[in-house]
């Protein structure tokens, strides 16, 4: 009963000292095991002759794309760390500088980790061992998984340690923007990349060459695996890593701005002296970031299962290991809430509400990318490639609806359990078990370099028919993984938002957010526009570089004597569409990033609080919804393409009419799936943190 728990309210202190521990340690054990799995597969064979050679250019080209992009970033983080210093202070900078640093070095680690993982996929495919070769893949992304999970644990661990008060929680909000502005080049650049020269490579060789996929007298072909890793891993990486701190970290920032009578509904203590609000305070802020130490332990659990569900069908096997996972969280959870004292145990539902939503929302990407409207594509696809496009866009908005309603359910429900924070926990649900979300997004761009490299090596049609199995696969895991991506950072929004409010309502100065205030209605319509220009910016950017490669595979088919016959003394100019990608992707990442930066802080001092407020609705709303309709449409397409060309389509084949009207829509769907669709998950979370960042200022 309540007032009867001051015996547990001595001794919380203690085991909130031992459970922020267990934090930084789980941290670094999940690197060390990340180090070991890494050590594992490298000692597995790499191939030789022209199966070494085609990988060690992938390599190179997404390790030397990435020192550039740094080289790019670094100057933008250095001038924020400055900005940020002389007007939130030097707490906020550091952190941020550690935000940033933290997501560039989960990109770099789990893209080495890919560029080692793919080339002994495809050797271990070429041995007719596919469920050899679905482990090598999965084991890799797990590398990637770990990573992220243990620096975001380490980071907000150690950070909690230090700033882990009301008073001081803003400093933590700087980790969070460090993360989400480096988030967003990283992923802007990379999707122009890997997507510039995967339309390209597709448009000439497979449309009009038709050659296959992969073809090694294609040069773009070495330019597009690249774009895989620094797209696909590197950038994913960034934007997955950002996506499980941000949804913490608002979390955490409603928490420490709850009003006395909210945190009263989230602890079962009385609060009637300073000490008991403080300590109630300083739990529900913690309460978020254990949820990541559950989440790993039951990642770490599921990866191991993964060597039972590896005997069966590859898909279900990808599907099960996510739904053990995400059972097993929620039985460690159960237990936190059950036992953990001054938590009130009815939290416990809104992360059940919370992790069924995040499952819903990916079955639903699953159904519209990879089951039966993709039949619907394919058959389109017969009447040719302006029909597959219209019925891709129609899956894609089609696909919509029950996402929406499902975080409409999940906000009512959480919200009712536990408020505004539990609303937030809900979002943290999503993404506690981040370590295998980003195995199984990581898997798809390592099966799909398994299989080019397959091709450009000459490994024949088995092992290339194991490759593309396993690479049509990814496809539908990357959709479910941006799926829970784009529906926890719709809750995120959400979340901070509240903490927002919270800020600018404090103190004298009235703050009318209200629908009926003019300015909070010119903030949501202004906020609205800007996912649709960066949408509509990095469509364009990724259009303009795949144009140049089309003209620079056109031109070496053209004047290079031999290259399109396959003669043995005729060699590709790979190098010249490797530049072509880079410099698309590094000059063309910084408009739309800049845009997401500068413009809620200009409505913020220009319009005031209350427009800020209608901005961060504006972006939310639009940006869920074009995010979600982005990525499942390109899903659709891609996987629609592989129909045809794994035969699951009567009387259609690679080289058909059909096969061709589906490349073409493929093309179409590759920028909305892995360039604009990412972005604007990134874009909502990082407005809503710049906002909560800039709020104090704006009083």
């Amino acid at each position: 009963m309540e007032g009867k728990d001051t015996p547990m309210q001595n001794i919380t202190p203690f085991i909130l000292f031992i459970l922020k521990c267990s934090t930084i340690g789980l941290g670094a054990v999940a690197l060390l095991l990340a180090l070991k799995l890494y050590n594992d597969i490298k000692k597995l064979p790499a191939g030789t002759g022209k199966l070494f050679d085609v990988a060690a250019a992938i390599r190179t080209g997404a390790f030397a794309y990435l020192n550039e992009q740094l080289k790019h970033i670094a100057p933008f983080v250095g001038v924020a760390f400055l900005l940020i210093t002389f007007t939130i202070g030097f707490d906020s900078a550091w952190t941020y500088l550690l935000g940033a640093g933290f997501s560039l070095l989960a990109g770099f680690l789990g893209m080495n980790a890919a560029t080692i993982s793919n080339v002994r996929t495809a050797v271990v495919a070429s041995e007719n061992k596919p469920k050899e070769a679905l482990m090598v893949a999965f084991n890799g992304g797990s590398v990637m998984g770990l990573i992220v999970a243990a620096l975001g644990l380490i980071g907000l661990g150690a950070l909690f340690f230090l700033y882990g008060t009301p008073a001081h929680h803003e400093a933590i909000i700087g980790f969070g923007l460090g993360a989400s502005s480096v988030a967003l080049f990283a992923r802007i650049g990379g999707g122009i990349y890997t997507k510039a020269a995967d339309v390209g490579s597709d448009l000439v060789g497979k449309t009009e060459a038709g050659i296959p996929e992969d073809d090694p007298r294609n040069p773009g072909v070495i330019a597009d695996n690249v774009g895989d890793n620094v797209g696909d891993v590197a950038g994913m990486g960034a934007d997955i890593f950002e996506s499980f701190v941000s949804i913490t970290i608002g979390c955490v920032a409603v928490a420490a701005t709850l009003s006395l009578a909210d945190l009263g509904s989230v602890t079962t203590w009385t609060l009637d002296n300073p000490e008991s609000i403080l300590l109630a305070q300083k739990l529900a802020m913690f309460t978020p970031i254990f949820q990541g130490v559950l989440g790993l332990i039951a990642c770490l659990i599921g990866m191991k299962m993964m060597y039972a569900f590896k005997e069966g069908e590859p898909a279900a096997a990808l599907r099960n290991v996510t739904i053990a996972t995400t059972v097993i969280y929620l039985g460690l959870a159960f237990a936190y809430f059950m036992f953990m004292p001054g938590v009130k145990f009815s939290l416990f539902f809104t992360l059940l509400v919370g992790a069924l939503t995040g499952l819903g929302i990916g079955f639903v990407s699953e159904f519209y990318t990879a089951s039966k409207p993709i039949y619907g594509i394919c058959n389109a696809s017969k009447t040719g490639a302006a029909t597959n496009i219209i019925a891709g866009i129609a899956t894609g908005f089609n696909s919509c609806a029950m996402p929406i309603i499902f975080i409409v359910l999940a906000t009512a429900v959480s919200h009712w359990v536990g408020g505004v924070y539990g609303s937030a926990l809900a979002g943290v649900a999503m993404l506690s078990t981040v370590a295998i979300t980003m195995t199984i997004d990581a898997y798809g761009p390592i099966a799909d370099n398994a299989g080019g490299i397959s091709e450009m090596s000459g490994l024949g049609e088995e092992t290339r028919a194991i490759t593309d199995k396993l690479d049509a696969i990814g496809n539908t895991t990357a959709a479910i993984g941006k799926g829970f991506a784009i529906g926890a950072s719709g809750l995120t929004a959400l979340s901070l938002f509240a903490a927002y409010a919270q800020v600018v309502q404090s103190g004298s100065r009235h703050v009318d957010l209200s629908i009926t205030n003019s300015n909070l209605v010119i903030g949501v319509f202004l906020g609205s526009i800007i996912p649709v220009l960066v949408a509509a910016y990095t469509m364009s950017s990724v259009g303009k570089a795949a144009g140049l490669m089309v003209e620079e595979i056109r031109r070496q088919f053209r004047e290079i004597p031999g290259l399109l016959e396959g003669r043995s003394d005729a060699k590709p100019d790979v190098q010249k569409c490797v530049e072509i990608s880079t410099r698309a992707a590094l000059s063309e990442m910084r408009l739309p990033g800049i845009l997401a930066i500068a413009s809620p802080v200009a409505v913020g001092f220009i319009f005031g609080a209350e427009a800020l407020g209608g901005f961060l609705l504006g972006v939310t709303v639009v940006g869920v919804i074009l995010g979600i309709f982005m990525a499942n449409a390109g899903g659709a397409w891609d996987n629609a393409k592989k129909f045809i060309e794994q035969g699951l389509i009567a009387g259609e084949k690679k080289g058909t009419d059909a096969h061709k009207a589906a490349v073409v829509g493929d093309t179409v769907g590759d920028p909305f799936k892995d360039t604009s669709g990412p972005a604007l998950n990134i874009l909502i979370k990082l407005v809503s943190i710049l906002a909560l960042v800039i709020a104090p200022l704006l009083k």
